[in-house]
């Protein structure tokens, strides 16, 4: 499908239609109304409304709401919405206002700085993005004035980061399906930004922090100022803003005793026994402290052969190596009382597991401007630019761990005993394994991300006959520009070719490659605590390091109009309808040695050629998969959606229906529908209303699902019993379908009655399911479904190759996976005045909590089963998903001063609901449900406390301390090497202390 045709109609419809609004506005008056009415909602209303130029004579403000399209007096939408103020906002303190909404119950599984710290080539470092009921990033839409933005990456998620922040005014977080209303990925519920678009005077911000450690400090300036011009028909905002967040410096080798005084490092893993040592009826895996790797140490280790359990310490002297577990070497590979891959214990010297930075550094600048000009009192056109630079930094690890490499012995840098011992048993090579202690340097990842986004609109409201209408048109264009630059990384062919070294001339010691010496190989030691030179160290760490730049394109035209054409018996009935399109499309170009050489990753100055790297597919450099890359896709689609009161009586109260449809065509996979109905009871008793919404919910593919360039990696398959080697190609599936998901809520509300004021609750049921969802199978499970007669999984595979190396597995995501979860939301809040104790202003609870009942994915492959990720603490078996996470928050605020203090809360979990718990007697271990000695994970509470002082009246200087009680984030052992915890639900940062003044004039 061609697009660009569609944005030509659509904005030559908006912008005939709007035209004519204009023409039939007869007032004079200088504009719109030029301050909205401020309104106070409670977390447990459903509606949170954005005050608008009044319409008339009315008396009662029409209302925009999140969850839907409509503007109408006196609506309540059925679809629940969470509120979080300027107020919220402003005493939460944190200096990126996602921290603060990421605390939000139902945000389960967001992204941010504490997460993928580890990562080399994903471009998500340093990215937060919000994840709503758990179901990923990519099924939460997040808003910006009710627009869609650039997305910062081909995943299709934004970054918050890049969000003009000073300005916004409130924040609404829709727990439900949004699709019929806001297209796709609403499928968990829309996060929706809200600006103060008539803003007038100065505002300011300071703030800065560290945390009890010393580290991360951080400083966050803010300015913003709007005003009227031109006979005040001319609004202007302006907004400039800038954060830096020091982040968490990379840890060290082996136990170190935790980053600037972090104790809580104990390497915790999972000790692995094979099913078949599980007759015995122990359990398959046993929680372990002080996890040693014995596969390596930090400047080598060898590991397999008569000399296993040789290390090299300080000037390449050998000695032999400490396992843990009082374990003995065995020459073939394993060792006495461990199991693949650990010991318990012994000489932890190599262990890279704390290395990781625990939280990336980020800098953030924005800059952001709306100018809105009323051409008269009914039509206002507008523009808002935002100009966006996010730079983030993070050590994926220390050293670079190694542990199947081949030694030859007639190495010309072993030493002569080593030498000896070969001759003496025999062997002319031996297994060996380093975690490369010799690097100076831990692997640094510097990722940018840039943003433009323009957006020229109108708004306003037309008359035909006796019914006024609102409208809003707006053309949207936005590129984002994400550049990943890696140093100190090593060149996987360089360091192969330089550890292999042999005597040379005169003395000297070569490379053994005879094309490797012709490219200019240097020699490297690799055996023991040994000083290296400058050239070999270029040689096998080059200057230019892996080199990423992706940009990421949208192009959004919009057309909305909404009004009350007509009443019926219980109120007038409103309607709103649209038609929207969007471009989305990408592309990416990487540097040669990690993309191979090809047209758009040609060798260089920076990049020459080489004979010793794989010019075909890359994948050259010590970790990460860095390759080019393009995609686009075309969106068109048009909604309708109408509220229609059908009660209104004394006796039983008021209801209303509330329903929406969509029709979406996509480029790549044609047309899909989406719709809602719901409705709300606004019963007799005094503040009791129930609602209750069903849809049908979408999520296309995104630009990564559909075009990620193809990555080819080596592996190994099972295939009629037979271990054979294979190619692993993943790429990305043009012919991938939209998933399609029913979401259900019931829910009761009780807002403020006449004998409780100020007390309001809310109880919310959902039910989500997501069939046709979008997977990606690994190359075993693609032979297995081969082998069980799938003729599509087939054309996927070569297994039975003549060639040597051709056999190969097709690895692309694709539609089969069902999801469900259900669950429900408790949202609970009480102001009152204190003036009956004798005490100046007023006290106010609240309390917020999401309990997940369940959440299972099935894939509905063969081999697989479906698993329960509800209650999963341990990053093991999920570890997004807790089974309740609440927040708690207690305020006192006076005209002078304000404290307040909150409680974060995850409840106690487990490492997987599959694994089955038990000490003696256990049954035989499976893959789906393996045993272990202890399935339990703590759950944790942390109590916040802030408090603001009003220097003057306009003046206010503030403070925060976040985990006062400075708990340790409990650990979070995996099978392999890990810094052991979970970012997404525990604090890794400790105990922050935060003071800021902030002022408005």
């Amino acid at each position: 499908m061609t697009v660009r045709p569609f944005y030509t109609f659509l904005l030559s419809t908006a912008a005939a239609m709007t035209m004519s609004a204009a023409a039939q506005a007869q007032e004079a008056s200088p504009g719109p109304e030029a301050e909205a009415t401020e309104t106070t909602a409670t977390p447990a209303e459903a509606t949170a409304p954005e005050a608008l130029p009044a319409s008339g004579d009315s008396a009662e403000p029409e209302l925009v709401i999140t969850g839907s399209r409509l503007s109408s007096r006196g609506f309540n939408q059925p679809t629940p919405t969470t509120t979080i103020t300027l107020d919220d906002i402003q005493k939460a303190a944190q200096p990126n206002l996602f921290a603060t909404i990421r605390q939000l119950p139902s945000l389960l599984g967001s992204s941010g700085r504490t997460t993928r710290v580890n990562s080399t080539s994903s471009g998500q470092q340093g990215l937060s993005s919000f994840s709503l009921r758990g179901l990923g990033e990519v099924r939460t839409l997040t808003l910006l004035d009710g627009q869609r933005v650039t997305p910062a990456n081909f995943i299709g998620v934004p970054d918050i980061s890049q969000f003009p922040q000073l300005l916004v005014e409130r924040v609404d977080v829709v727990t439900g399906g949004a699709s019929a209303s806001y297209g796709s990925d609403a499928v968990g519920g829309v996060v929706n930004f809200i600006t103060n678009k008539r803003f007038e005077g100065v505002r300011a911000n300071l703030l800065t922090g560290i945390t009890t450690y010393g580290d991360d400090k951080n400083v966050t300036a803010q300015l913003a100022w709007g005003g009227k011009l031109a006979d005040d028909r001319l609004h202007i905002q302006v907004s400039g803003e800038y954060g830096y967040e020091q982040g968490l410096p990379h840890g060290d080798f082996g136990v170190s005793g935790g980053v600037n005084g972090r104790d809580w490092y104990n390497a915790a893993a999972f000790l692995t026994r094979p099913n078949s040592a599980t007759v015995d009826g122990r359990p398959k895996y046993f929680y372990i402290e002080g996890a040693q790797q014995y596969q390596y140490a930090k400047f080598g280790l060898i590991n397999s052969g008569p000399l296993q359990g040789t290390a090299f310490g300080a000037n390449g002297v050998p000695f032999q190596f400490q396992y843990g577990s009082n374990g003995v070497p065995l020459g073939n590979g394993q060792v006495s009382g461990c199991f693949s891959p650990f010991c318990v214990g012994g000489d932890l010297s190599g262990q890279i597991g704390e290395s990781p930075s625990i939280a990336s550094r980020i800098e953030r600048m924005v800059g952001y401007s709306r100018a809105g000009y009323d051409i008269d009192a009914r039509t206002e056109v507008f523009a808002t630019v935002t100009l966006a630079r996010v730079l983030s930094r993070n050590f994926p690890n220390m050293g670079a761990e190694r542990p199947s490499l081949t030694i030859q012995c007639d190495n010309a840098f072993l030493p002569a005993s080593i030498r000896t011992a070969c001759a003496a048993n025999n062997i002319t090579s031996f297994g060996f394994g380093t975690s490369t202690g010799q690097f100076p340097d831990p692997i640094k990842v510097n990722t940018k991300r840039d943003q433009q986004r323009y957006v020229l609109g109108i708004n306003g409201r037309f008359d035909t006959g006796a019914t006024e209408w609102r409208y809003d048109a707006y053309g949207a264009y936005g590129i984002s520009d994400i550049a990943v630059d890696v140093s100190d990384i090593s060149l996987q062919p360089h360091f192969n070719a330089a550890i292999d070294a042999v005597a040379g001339p005169n003395g000297t010691i070569v490379c053994r490659s005879a094309v490797a010496r012709a490219a200019g190989c240097v020699p490297f030691n690799v055996f023991g605590d040994v000083q290296n030179s400058a050239e070999a160290f270029a040689y096998v760490i080059p200057e230019n390091g892996p080199r990423q730049r992706s940009k990421q394109e949208q192009t959004v035209v919009a057309f909305n109009v909404t009004g009350e054409p007509f009443s019926s018996w219980a109120g007038p009935v409103a309607l709103a309808f649209g038609i929207e399109g969007r471009e989305e499309k990408y592309r990416t170009t990487a540097d040669p040695y990690g993309n191979g050489i090809g047209p758009a990753s040609p060798t260089s100055a920076l990049y020459p050629a080489d004979p010793l790297l794989n010019t075909t597919i890359g994948n050259n450099w010590y970790a990460g998969n860095y390759k080019s890359g393009k995609g686009r896709y075309g969106v068109r689609e048009a909604y309708a959606e109408v509220n229609f009161p059908f009660l209104k009586s004394e006796m039983l109260g008021e209801a209303n229906l509330n329903a929406a449809i969509r029709v979406t065509d996509y480029s790549t996979s044609g047309t899909v529908e989406a719709w809602k109905i719901g409705g709300v009871w606004e019963t007799p008793i005094d503040g009791l209303r129930f609602r209750a919404v069903t849809s049908r919910d979408v999520r296309a593919p995104n630009l990564s699902e559909l075009f990620a360039a193809q990555i080819v990696t080596n592996a190994t398959v099972i295939y009629r019993g037979n271990s054979i080697n294979v190619q692993n190609r993943a790429t990305g599936n043009t012919d991938l379908d939209p998933e399609i998901a029913r979401n259900t809520e019931v829910g009761v509300v009780l807002s403020n009655p006449g004998w409780l004021p100020g007390f309001s609750a809310s109880f919310d049921y959902y039910d989500i399911k997501i069939g046709n969802a979008i997977i990606a199978l690994s190359n075993q499970q693609i032979v297995d479904l081969c082998e069980a007669g799938s003729q599509d999984q087939c054309a996927k595979v070569l297994l039975d190759s003549p060639i040597p190396g051709t056999n190969y597995v097709e690895v692309s995501a694709f539609n089969a996976a069902n999801i469900k979860t259900r669950g429900f939301d408790i949202e609970l809040s009480y102001r009152m005045p204190l003036s009956g104790v004798g005490l100046p202003g007023t006290f106010t609870l609240r309390a917020l909590g999401t309990h997940v009942i369940e959440y299972v994915t099935d894939p509905d492959v063969i081999g697989a089963i479906p698993t329960d990720t509800a209650g999963v603490n341990g990053l093991v078996g999920g570890g997004t998903i807790p089974d309740w996470k609440a927040l708690f928050t207690q305020s006192w605020d006076t005209d002078k001063f304000s404290l307040n203090i909150s409680e974060r809360f995850v409840s106690d979990g487990v490492y997987s609901n599959e694994w089955i718990e038990c000490q003696t007697n256990c049954p035989v271990a499976t893959n789906q449900h393996p045993t272990v000695d202890d399935n339990s994970m703590d759950g944790a509470l942390y109590v916040d406390i802030g408090g603001s002082y009003n220097l003057t009246e306009q003046v206010s200087a503030y403070f925060r301390v976040d985990n006062v009680f400075n708990k340790d984030p409990e650990p979070n052992p995996l099978t392999g090497v890990g810094p052991g915890i979970n970012p997404f639900l525990y604090d890794v940062l400790g105990r922050v202390f935060r003071l800021g003044v902030r002022a408005t004039f």
